[in-house]
């Protein structure tokens, strides 16, 4: 691994066995995320977006190594990470994080704000009680919390307070990976920004790299150095945040810039339909049953995420047609 890099992903593939009947016989496989690759460098955040049951969060819980993978190679810091067991994972949770989506349910109700800080570091066993409590209040500092707010429970905060308690406990290890799925979904457009701020001073100040998992293409173009664009569990184009949202290559990456940006100058591609099941994607390229550009090769073979430009790689046999 390049030292520039802190995460590399190699075709990585995620699939859920679909079992039915008394024997639970296995009658087929739903393919989450497949074949997918993509780095990550040092204090860099790649985005990661795509509509529902793109298989974005799927992705990130097994970067996270909350999932196990079905194939491929996930390697963090210099190291192989794929198939650890338990034991070595705790480990690799010191230095990588997760954000969840939603501040409501990511938090026990049962535990004060406090005990939710100081609980990552006892388990770990990181530090003194004393210590700890001293890091308590240093975290809640740098999420702009109150050190009285130790004393609060999760009901008792806003959305965004929660948020910010769920950002300060993914920190708290010192890592140097979070991964965010979806960590503003779940509130109101003028906190959302709040949250993306808080996530890029934090950033700059500990050096953290990201992978932010949202389908909101203003905040993903906000916080980003480059995005990953999935569909149906593969990665259909990357490249810097300012040059995809300029010119994007993929037809599906066209719709979405298409429907979201105001200054988007190319032909505006509509989405029709409902995004295939992953227990049954299509023939050839999984996008082609909405594709406006689709021709008959399409149906016969999917196209491989080649690089087309220097940092630019799509998988369509015709990348840009559909813009013009």
């Amino acid at each position: 691994m390049p030292a520039s890099n802190l995460l590399e992903v190699e075709a990585l593939s995620v699939w859920f066995p679909v079992r039915t009947g008394l024997l639970q016989r296995k009658t087929g496989d739903i393919r989450a995320v497949t074949g997918v690759s993509f780095t990550v460098g040092r204090g860099k955040t790649v985005g990661l977006v795509g509509e529902s049951g793109s298989g974005k969060t799927t992705l990130g819980w097994t970067v996270a190594r909350l999932h196990e993978p079905t194939a491929g190679r996930i390697e963090f810091e210099g190291r192989d990470i794929s198939h650890l067991g338990r034991s070595a994972l705790k480990a690799v949770h010191r230095r990588l994080q997760m954000i969840f989506q939603s501040p409501w349910t990511s938090l026990d109700p049962q535990f004060s704000i406090g005990n939710t800080l100081a609980e990552p570091l006892e388990i770990h066993g990181v530090g003194t009680r004393r210590t700890r409590e001293e890091r308590v209040e240093e975290l809640l500092g740098m999420v702009g919390l109150r050190p009285a707010d130790r004393y609060r429970y999760p009901h008792e905060l806003s959305g965004g307070q929660r948020q910010r308690v769920g950002i300060a406990r993914a920190i708290a290890l010192e890592p140097s990976f979070v991964v965010a799925d979806e960590p503003t979904s779940s509130l109101d457009v003028s906190v959302q920004a709040q949250i993306v701020n808080l996530l890029q001073d934090l950033q700059e100040r500990l050096g953290l790299s990201f992978l932010f998992i949202t389908h909101n293409l203003h905040l993903v173009r906000r916080i980003s150095h480059r995005i990953a664009v999935m569909y149906l569990g593969r990665v259909v184009e990357s490249g810097p945040v300012e040059e995809l949202f300029r010119r994007p290559l993929h037809p599906y990456t066209t719709a979405l810039v298409a429907s979201k940006s105001a200054g988007f100058s190319g032909r505006r591609v509509v989405l029709q339909g409902e995004i295939p099941s992953p227990l049954n994607p299509p023939s050839g390229c999984y996008f082609r049953t909405r594709c406006p550009i689709a021709k008959e090769r399409c149906a016969l073979e999917y196209p491989p995420l080649a690089e087309v430009e220097s940092g630019r790689a799509v998988a369509c046999f015709y990348p840009g047609e559909a813009a013009l």
